[in-house]
């Protein structure tokens, strides 16, 4: 969900695909800077003949002098995590895939074979660092760790068919090994200046320092989610294309951008087209076009239409929707603006005051056929579903939030503070405190009428019991209505204490089940008319999910026939399962549990790709 550090990576596909000139570090090929192959030609002119390693050194003396120069004057110091903070620090790589044995009750009947698998942020050197320098300080956010796969093989083991079936069921992790992870992995040290949190001054040196040096103003992440495309597997974060992954071995066979046709960021929440199995996608960048929305072909090998939106912002925009024949674009004020930075501002800020507004763009519109519809400022991160009713009405819905969880707070702030105070329970807080609350996240809905362009209807879909965020529904009914859908529960005290996202517990909504629901306290004067009934799983205490995917019951014909798959971690005992909870007996003990060899942090998306 949180990689906004794309926006400061803005220029790093044109840089890294359109530079002719490399130079090696080792076995790595990286840009050369433009201007400084003058000197480099001079250099090499004058150079005794004979030197074997002359193209080389001649190579190589640029980023050696930048490379001396960051040592001499920056130093990395660790960012400790606070014990609440305990499984948001980094693992190490297994060795080799592990087959699992036990599992706590039985994979129920109708399981299919497939892979379950989870992105998240895991650091490569441990602890996230901060860069200090005599241009001031930047830190490392956790989400900016490099991406980690964690993976569930789900085989029928055939040799126990005699007695009644059973389950190889085997687990495996692996980094994604972008070009950037491989810089680091070998020079064996942070290289990367961290570039988008800090000092003004400090934020733009690094950002030049890591370009000169490496092509890019930011590490590539590939953190967030993982998805399937065409029978191949992908792992995304914003900033960069995604990377296609062996599923069977989880190693990163490199970069994929469509055949040269996308060379932009892709968002993390692709969505494939109800009808036609077309992938729709988006980049946002923080230099003109701001917007551009593309249409992969259902095989993968084509770009089939690409369109600029011609936004006069650029905006961090985490999702996008798809229904049988509109695209739905989220264009809400939470904007990058690279010259907010030169005047000494934030990269990042949401702007309460700015205009909100949802596009219904045609499957292969243009700048023009989009139809905007206002709604009130909000922050909304992940669409739940979008879909039609007749010829003109439109229904989106997402989870929403006041405010946004980032970039956090303004410079000089405390975090731990800001962030305690975001998460606070809605019916707790204080009026006089604005901060309070303001990430508090819920299910809304907004429906919007083709015909006469205006907004039916908008307003919460649940109550302030929980929070609720990172929404999944059955995959099948991407696009078309659906009658549930499901979230991971935010814990509020837990998260308020840590200053970090925990999740306590899932959600099912039953979004055809209506009743008034009597709300308390809320950021907002509204009915409590069309809340939608919710059943809870709760975990044990001080345990917490991350990763849910639902998986569809081989040969199910209802909606809500099947599980939901996630990763667990007591924090009390320190181990980390994965769990099934049935979608239909969903407050019941989880139909199994499978104990994980070892601990695995809390990450963002998960997926469940069936075998069969």
């Amino acid at each position: 969900m949180m990689t906004y550090t794309r926006y400061f990576q803005y220029s790093t596909v044109c840089t890294q695909r359109s530079t002719p000139s490399s130079h090696k570090f080792g076995s790595l090929e990286l840009p050369i800077p433009s201007f400084s192959k003058p000197l480099l030609r001079d250099f090499k002119d004058n150079i005794p003949v004979g030197i074997r390693d002359a193209p080389k050194i001649i190579k190589e003396a640029p980023v050696r002098l930048l490379d001396s120069f960051v040592d001499l004057v920056f130093e990395f110091v660790d960012q400790p995590l606070l014990p609440s903070q305990s499984n948001f620090a980094p693992v190490e790589e297994i060795e080799e895939a592990v087959n699992l044995i036990y599992v706590q009750g039985s994979i129920p009947d109708g399981f299919p074979e497939g892979v379950y698998i989870r992105n998240g942020s895991n650091p490569l050197f441990g602890e996230s660092r901060s860069a200090e320098s005599v241009f001031g300080k930047t830190s490392s956010l956790w989400i900016e760790g490099e991406g980690m796969l964690h993976a569930l093989y789900f085989n029928k083991d055939r040799t126990a068919e005699h007695d009644g079936g059973g389950w190889k069921i085997i687990y495996n992790n692996r980094y994604v090994e972008t070009s950037t992870f491989k810089i680091e992995k070998e020079r064996n040290k942070p290289c990367f200046l961290p570039a988008v949190e800090g000092n003004p001054s400090a934020v733009i040196s690094s950002f030049i320092l890591n370009l000169l040096r490496y092509g890019m103003p930011n590490k590539i992440m590939s953190n967030t989610s993982i998805i399937e495309h065409a029978g191949k597997f992908y792992s995304i974060a914003e900033n960069y294309v995604p990377q296609e992954i062996d599923i069977k071995t989880l190693e990163t066979l490199g970069d994929w951008d469509v055949n040269g046709a996308w060379t932009r960021p892709f968002t993390s929440h692709p969505k494939k087209a109800p009808g036609t199995g077309e992938l729709v996608t988006m980049g946002a960048e923080a230099k003109k076009p701001y917007f551009e929305l593309g249409v992969i072909s259902a095989d993968g090998s084509r770009l089939i239409h690409k369109v600029d939106l011609k936004f006069n912002r650029s905006i961090l925009i985490h999702d996008i929707g798809v229904t049988r024949r509109y695209n739905v674009i989220l264009d809400f004020p939470l904007i990058v603006d690279l010259n907010r930075v030169l005047r000494g501002g934030p990269l990042i800020k949401y702007e309460k005051e700015g205009y909100s507004r949802i596009g219904i763009l045609p499957r292969y519109g243009d700048a023009d056929s989009v139809k905007w519809f206002q709604v009130e400022p909000n922050c909304s991160f992940h669409v739940i579903n979008c879909y039609e009713i007749g010829d003109d009405e439109v229904v989106v819905m997402s989870c929403r939030a006041r405010e946004s969880i980032i970039p956090g707070p303004d410079l000089g702030r405390n975090k731990l503070e800001w962030f305690s105070k975001g998460f606070k329970h809605v019916d707790l807080v204080e009026e006089e405190d604005d901060d309070e609350g303001k990430l508090f996240s819920r299910a809304y809905e907004w429906r919007l009428n083709m015909k006469t362009g205006e907004v039916t209807r908008q307003g919460y879909l649940t109550g302030t019991e929980f929070a609720i965020d990172f929404p999944i529904i059955n995959p099948n009914f991407t696009g078309v209505k659906n009658r549930f859908a499901y979230a991971q529960i935010v814990d509020s005290t837990a998260s308020s204490e840590a200053g970090m996202a925990k999740y306590s517990g899932l959600a099912k909504l039953y979004l055809d089940e209506r009743s008034k629901v009597e709300v308390y306290k809320s950021e907002e004067n509204q009915s409590a008319e069309n809340m939608v009934k919710i059943e809870y799983h709760m975990f044990p205490k001080n345990t917490y999910c991350s990763g849910s995917a639902f998986v569809a019951k081989s040969g199910s014909t209802e909606e809500d026939e099947g599980w939901i798959i996630t990763f667990v971690h007591n924090e009390d005992t320190n181990k980390s399962e994965v769990c099934l909870v049935d979608a239909k007996q969903f407050s019941r003990e989880p139909a199994a549990k499978i104990p994980l060899p070892s601990r695995v942090p809390y990450g963002f998306h998960g997926y469940f790709a069936s075998s069969g």
